[in-house]
């Protein structure tokens, strides 16, 4: 008897769901590779080292598909995509890994996930769009969430905390910047083929990175190479590749909403992988994120 097959809706679903669980074990792998004695700088190479095939690979793909061969690229567009994946992954990337030096990886992940507000905020203050009442108070209540959050950390860590939470408020205030000015381009060239270039971009900018700033003689840990990799699969790639059929399926908003799990199984995996602390304060800081962030996308509009 043959198993039934999964609908599209379902299936959608579930890919969502994976992609939100499986990139938000980025923060743990980074945080377990700090344990050996390496920084920013060096983890985030071998992140990158890996992934620049496999993003390459994505490019190579997506110029293969009908949409590709009716827009070819211009030479017009190279130093646009070379200035998105400056701005959108090195950038934003880097910054990231920094604040994971002296944050948890649940604090990284909320601030993190403030980022669809931030783009409402640029928005504002750039285009001069109008914040819609209610959108405004889903909005108050997330960032009441991570500030109850950060100053539980605060209250642990010190001064420490506040300059890791900077870098990450800093590293999606640089993707929030990406993702508005990508919109038209996004458009012209499609979002698998400008994902698969501007992250080759932000993997060789990287890679320069390390070469001016380190000997090249510098000996990386092994277990580090091998975390690089599980960064680089299972954290990386794996769900751009997921979150991008999910929206096929289902839907940018459905999708969207089901990635409101990100932060719960980055909450989980800081406490079982990193013995990371969870109590009240954290877990009320989680709600009013997520539920910030809900209200948002479900009732913005009125």
């Amino acid at each position: 008897m043959a198993s039934p097959r999964l609908s599209p809706h379902a299936s959608g679903v579930l890919l969502a769901l994976a992609g939100a669980i499986t990139f938000s074990g980025k923060a743990i792998i980074v945080k377990l590779s700090y344990r050996y004695g390496v920084d920013a700088v060096t983890v985030i190479m071998v992140r990158m080292l890996w992934s620049l095939p496999m993003f390459m690979a994505l490019a190579w793909w997506s110029s293969r598909s009908t949409f590709a061969q009716h827009n070819p690229l211009q030479w017009r567009d190279a130093p646009i995509i070379i200035a998105l994946g400056v701005l959108g992954y090195y950038l934003a990337s880097f910054l990231d890994f920094l604040g994971l030096q002296t944050i948890t990886a649940s604090l990284e992940r909320l601030i993190l996930y403030l980022n669809p507000t931030l783009v409402l905020l640029l928005s504002a203050l750039i285009y001069k769009h109008r914040i819609r009442p209610l959108r405004a108070v889903a909005m108050a209540i997330s960032y009441a969430g991570v500030l109850l959050v950060f100053w539980h950390e605060v209250s642990l860590a010190g001064p420490d905390a506040v300059t890791g939470a900077l870098f990450v408020l800093a590293s999606a205030l640089s993707y929030a910047l990406y993702l508005m000015f990508s919109g038209e381009v996004v458009k012209r060239i499609g979002s698998m083929r400008l994902v698969g270039w501007a992250s080759s971009v932000a993997c060789v900018c990287c890679l320069a990175q390390f070469a001016v700033l380190r000997p090249l003689d510098t000996v990386v840990p092994m277990a580090v190479w091998w975390l690089g990799l599980l960064n680089a699969t299972a954290c990386t790639v794996a769900p751009v590749l997921m979150v991008m059929l999910a929206i096929e399926r289902i839907g940018a908003a459905l999708t969207a909403q089901t990635g409101m799990i990100g932060p719960l199984s980055t909450l989980a995996l800081g406490v079982w992988v990193l013995g990371e602390p969870l109590n009240v304060w954290i877990g009320l800081g989680t709600v009013l994120v997520l539920g910030g962030v809900f209200l948002a996308s479900r009732y913005g509009d009125k």
